[in-house]
């Protein structure tokens, strides 16, 4: 089999794995996916690696982390589901990476559309030119620079995307966003993120379209707190907005005395974690506890612990859940932490399990006030009030 064609037999195999996820609906998505061939994109991997339904890295900083990857195609079809793009349409993307996406985007908006795609990093910004350049891909502006200010030059956009997970979405993406756009970006509530798909109310921006994800935080101005905190020398990460404020020392003493096993009454697989009970959870935490996502990586473990889950930790209790393992938890000290989760994931079933599809999201700006709200909860973050509720 000639190397195109091969590339191309992969290309359609991942089509086909998309469409019978639901997540290509849309023909033109399709189209888009199935002519832009992203191997052109990731030209050091093979083949079945290139067209992996997973998120792969590109660039390491030099303690390994990941600084840069190419999104996993199914969250990508996800989040151009929320764009919503039409021919025509003028985009501005916020984290150009290989410059994939926005080969897919220009695929779907035409000649006659526009997309700007804007890179921190001048390397990653070279090498996605050079791939656009490779493909033919015409039509499409990589910039180098800190997307927090957007591309005032080029708007006003009928659509924005971010591809990296932000604490705030910044003043200059809403003001370069035309009345009637979409402005889609992953955003950090408590812990997780979701792709919010947002609409403008003036300066206010709302979205009733949030789906769980997980993307490298932005980096830049409008990079936001550090959030993710290693406990010890362990290779045991913690993630929370409350991170500052847990005491490393004493959570790795408690760590380190033996843990006890359990599971829940109810068996809950990763996707109910995920697109149903955090969302909830964020939304009705305990009070004197602080929530946390946690990661190992692969073929490691500390404390027993290992790949990845979420905690409540609180004085002298600690309880972690993972994501895999069908409701087991592992409770650290008291039983303090275990039994105020439980109550919780209690009052979710009893409410009718609500998820993600329930949240709603509205951010307001700092200097209009803190807004009068009827429930959820608020946050303050760097230009905005961000208001987190549940729709009934």
């Amino acid at each position: 089999m000639a190397a195109s064609d091969e590339a191309q037999a992969y290309r359609q195999a991942l089509v086909a794995r998309l469409k019978e996820r639901g997540e290509l609906d849309d023909p033109r998505l399709e189209a888009a996916f199935l002519s832009v061939p992203r191997h052109d994109f990731l030209p050091d991997l093979a083949l079945d690696q290139a067209y992996s339904d997973e998120a792969l890295p590109v660039k390491r900083d030099e303690y390994g982390a990941v600084v840069s990857s190419s999104s996993q195609p199914t969250m990508m079809a996800m989040m151009l589901g929320q764009l919503r793009l039409e021919t025509g349409h003028n985009v501005l993307e916020i984290g150009a990476g290989t410059g994939y996406n926005a080969a897919i985007m220009k695929r779907i908006v035409g000649a006659e559309g526009h997309v700007t795609t804007l890179e921190l990093d001048k390397e990653q910004a070279r090498q996605a030119g050079l791939a656009l350049q490779r493909i033919g891909s015409e039509g499409i502006r990589v910039v180098q620079a800190d997307g927090a200010g957007g591309y005032a030059p080029r708007a006003a956009y009928d659509r924005i995307i971010a591809t990296a997970g932000v604490w705030d979405v910044p003043h200059a993406w809403i003001d370069q966003l035309k009345p009637r756009g979409i402005l889609v970006s992953p955003i950090w509530l408590n812990a997780m993120q979701v792709s919010a798909a947002f609409t403008r109310d003036g300066r206010a921006i709302t979205s009733e379209n949030n789906l769980p994800c997980g993307f490298i935080q932005l980096r830049g101005a409008s990079e936001g707190p550090k959030m993710t905190r290693r406990v010890g020398t362990t290779p045991l990460l913690l993630t929370s907005n409350e991170i500052a404020t847990l005491d490393m020392a004493a959570l790795n003493a408690l760590l380190s005395d033996d843990a006890e096993t359990t599971f829940f009454d109810v068996r809950l697989e990763a996707g109910d974690y995920y697109q149903g009970f955090l969302p909830y959870f964020i939304l009705n935490l305990p009070d004197l506890f602080t929530f946390a996502a946690y990661t190992i990586s692969t073929n490691e473990q500390a404390y027993g612990i290992e790949g990845q889950g979420f905690a409540l930790i609180g004085q002298g209790s600690a309880c972690f859940v993972a994501f895999h393992a069908h409701g087991q938890a592992l409770i650290f000290g008291a039983p303090d932490a275990f039994m105020a989760l439980g109550e919780v994931l209690n009052n979710w079933r009893a409410a009718g399990k609500p998820g993600a599809q329930a949240l709603r999201l509205r951010l307001t700006p700092i200097e209009s006030g803190p807004p009068e709200i009827k429930s959820g909860i608020i946050s303050q973050r760097q230009e905005h009030y961000l208001h987190l509720w549940q729709a009934t």
